[in-house]
């Protein structure tokens, strides 16, 4: 007999050789008809595979992450095994599933394909699952695993198979197709019942220009056909939402290939959107006692040796920058930490000093590689909304902790209510990715966990996730549509203060090294604004509206009035515009709400005549005439119990 520990802390017994879907039936036949993926002792197993001793068994269904991973794993499978069948004599690569559903890299050789084909393979996919054919898993020897490929010249599965270890190599098979995988299954192929095929793309193989560029098809897979239209309704609306077209349409920022590639670029209403919420975080860092330093936007090489930066992303970086003197180099300032490091070795420190905190909104410069840039959330610079708190170990649960109630003033103050957090942790299979003590590590892990704890927060804690220097805590952030974003760090550095040598004295009067910690609730203007502006689909909260209000003249014959408004408007500090074009008054009013303006006055001969505005309201229409002092009593009441709710 075995025991079997669910998450509950329950445990069962049964005869060695039961399977989870045997555990699953024995819990419930109901829970078992939606189990389609487990886990045993950390390792993901089929729902057939063969427990043979005691250990942690978790049952996923559609609704657990796992669960959804084993689903989109297997349906890579049967899009496999359908471009097999449409186009003979391809060569597979890898076919795994992703954040939302799966891909599958394919060298067509001298075959082609075009989205226009991708409904043919839907078709042909959908006919092979309703086979319910079961997924099995097999072992093979890596000398018939080889045979297998070489057999068919697939030099890609030759490539992989050859980097693994006799005794580790899996096939797994289903009707009549099979794969070199490693498992992580859903019983049969009939579980799926809606497929999309999404788009066509290139892809290195290996992800390496060097190499050849294969054909890379996404697709989605569902276990209901409502659930697919559900997610293709919501792609819509997110397409409606997408940051780079709302960034165009409200003249929010831009590009140019002459500027370069990545380099974004503010316009007048996001140079001040960016100020508004720059104000407004240095507001909430100083009264928590933050002071702001200003560091340069570069460095000597020296300095990024020094912190580890160097080693760890010269080579991806932007190359050293060479000056006439001989072996003098300098760096684009990838981080500020190494610079705010200096600061605070600048004069010597008492315990009594601290903690100091140092806040910058400092702007760095990364080279991403070309295919991996993405509007405002994948770009080569921008500016962090950084500080780093130097305190002494004693200190460092209580800075923590406030760090992280500064996280969620922000949070509630734009509206996201909907996160957890990370905490993310060394990979330990692979020390070679950190720098600094084990000691220390575990140290800086275990402070993390403690507040996490203290404060009551959902986490989970991820391996591999930390930073090379530290490990952090993650905070992930669901938008309206539901998806999930990483939003601020907060990190716990012990390694910069020994690389850069930073000393205070103590009460004991001898000299310590301080605790560090790096923290950004934004993370980055730039990423923040993109998801700010998908998740209000550009309907700002109206304290941090470029423009609040426009001023919409019937005609020229109106234009001194509608200034007066305006400068009524202002001197209660409400920013307006006035909108005098020669146009007809409808057109004015559609490219407003286009503009997503939260109110529109309207002005014409009775208005001028009275003292008084036609008031709309963005996407409600007329509330009415009054005057402008009502108006104007109206927008502050507003943006009074806005900041109410917000904390602002």
């Amino acid at each position: 007999m075995i025991a079997i520990t669910l998450p509950d802390g329950s445990v069962k017994h049964f005869e060695a050789g039961a399977t989870p879907m045997d555990v699953a039936k024995n819990i419930s036949e109901g829970f078992a008809r939606n189990v389609i993926s487990a886990s045993f002792n950390g390792t993901t197993v089929e729902t057939t595979t063969p427990l043979t001793e005691d250990g942690n068994l978790i049952l996923y269904t559609w609704k657990d992450e796992e669960g959804k991973k084993a689903f989109w794993h297997s349906s890579a499978h049967i899009l496999a095994q359908a471009l097999e069948q449409l186009y003979p004599g391809i060569k597979l690569t890898i076919g795994p599933a992703i954040e939302n559903g799966f891909y599958y890299d394919v060298d067509f050789g001298e075959q082609t394909i075009s989205e226009k084909d991708l409904k043919d393979i839907e078709k042909k996919m959908l006919e092979i699952a309703r086979g319910k054919h079961e997924f099995s898993i097999r072992e093979s020897s890596k000398t018939d695993a080889l045979d297998f490929y070489k057999k068919q010249n697939n030099q890609y599965k030759v490539e992989l198979i050859e980097n693994l270890e006799d005794g580790t190599i899996t096939f797994c098979d289903h009707d009549t197709f099979t794969d070199l995988c490693r498992g992580g299954h859903i019983p049969n192929t009939g579980i799926v019942k809606a497929i999309k095929l999404m788009s066509i793309a290139g892809a290195y193989w290996r992800g390496d220009e060097n190499n050849k560029q294969l054909t890379r098809i996404y697709g989605i897979s569902f276990p209901k056909q409502k659930e697919l239209k559900e997610y293709l309704e919501l792609l819509e609306e997110a397409k409606k939402r997408d940051h780079r077209k709302l960034g165009k349409e409200l003249e929010l920022f831009t590009f140019s290939q002459k500027v370069g590639q990545g380099l974004p670029m503010w316009l007048p209403k996001g140079a001040a959107l960016r100020e508004r919420l720059e104000n407004f975080l240095k507001k909430a860092q100083k009264k928590a006692g933050y002071e702001m330093v200003i560091s340069p936007h570069i460095g000597q090489k020296e300095l990024y040796e020094t912190s580890g930066h160097y080693a760890k992303y010269g080579e991806d970086s932007f190359q050293p920058i060479h000056t006439p003197n001989e072996g003098e180099e300098f760096l684009l300032k990838p981080m500020n930490c190494p610079h705010h490091c200096e600061i605070f070795n600048s004069r010597p420190w008492s315990y009594k000093d601290l903690p100091k905190r140092f806040a910058e909104f400092g702007t760095v410069y990364r080279y991403e590689q070309s295919g991996e840039l993405h509007g405002l959330t994948r770009v080569r610079g921008f500016t962090q909304d950084d500080a780093h708190i130097f305190c002494t170990p004693e200190q460092l649960d209580d800075e923590f902790k406030k760090v992280i109630d500064l996280v969620l003033y922000v949070f509630g103050s734009l509206g996201f209510d909907n996160f957890t957090t990370q905490v993310s942790l060394r990979d330990p299979n692979k020390p070679e990715k950190y720098i600094g003590s084990l000691e220390l590590w575990d140290s800086a892990e275990q402070a993390i966990i403690n507040a996490v704890k203290d404060k009551g927060l959902d986490y989970v804690m991820e391996e591999g996730e930390a930073a090379f220097y530290g490990p952090k805590l993650d905070f992930m952030v669901k938008d309206a549509l539901g998806r999930s974003w990483q939003l601020g760090t907060i990190q716990v550095d012990y390694t910069l203060p020994e690389r850069f040598k930073l000393e205070y004295k103590g009460n004991d009067n001898e000299v310590h090294r301080p605790v560090m910690i790096h923290r950004a609730p934004f993370g980055s203007m730039e990423r923040f604004i993109a998801i700010l502006l998908e998740h209000t689909g550009g309907n700002f909260p109206l304290w941090l509206m470029p423009e609040q209000v426009s001023i919409l003249s019937l005609s020229e014959k109106y234009e001194k009035y509608s200034q007066k408004v305006l400068n009524l408007l202002e001197n209660d500090e409400i920013r307006a515009l006035v909108d005098n074009r020669n146009e007809t008054i409808g057109k004015k009013i559609r490219e407003a709400e286009m503009n997503k303006i939260p109110y529109m006055l309207i002005v014409g001969e009775q208005e001028a005549k009275d003292g008084t505005v036609s008031v709309r309201r963005h996407g409600e229409g007329d509330l009415g005439t009054m005057t402008i002092e009502a108006f104007s009593q109206l927008i502050q009441k507003a943006i009074k119990e806005e900041s109410k709710e917000f904390n602002v």
